[in-house]
């Protein structure tokens, strides 16, 4: 099975930062990572997995509204590489959190998921 590979989760304090990154280090991602659609996506124990930010092959990003101004979703396709820089994170932030891939063909890719914590 093909995956993306997460890493940067952890714990933080209310108002400090983490990046996540999420690396396609399949021979496939070679191929499909510039013209995908990029997103990273949370999951709260007991909820369902919501979207978090979205990046398309022509650079445009989404928000969902409780990230807007604190996260920042970036992508490298050359490296095929994707980012979330999250700054001011709350409480409310803590989640596992997801890097998903939509390939141009409508195929989607999942991290394995990191988790994030913030907590005093």
């Amino acid at each position: 099975q093909v995956v993306l590979e997460e890493s940067g989760g952890g714990l933080v304090q209310p108002g400090g930062s983490l990046r996540l990154s999420c690396e396609g280090s399949d021979i496939i991602f070679s191929i499909i990572f510039g013209s995908a659609i990029v997103g990273w996506y949370r999951q709260i124990l007991g909820m369902q997995r919501e979207l978090v930010a979205e990046s398309s092959s022509d650079g445009r990003t989404t928000y969902a509204d409780a990230v807007k101004g604190r996260f920042t979703i970036s992508r490298d396709n050359a490296k095929r590489m994707m980012y979330s820089q999250m700054n001011s994170l709350k409480p409310e932030d803590t989640a596992v959190y997801y890097c998903k891939l939509e390939s141009r063909g409508g195929t989607d890719y999942w991290g394995q998921g990191t988790q994030v914590t913030v907590s005093s």
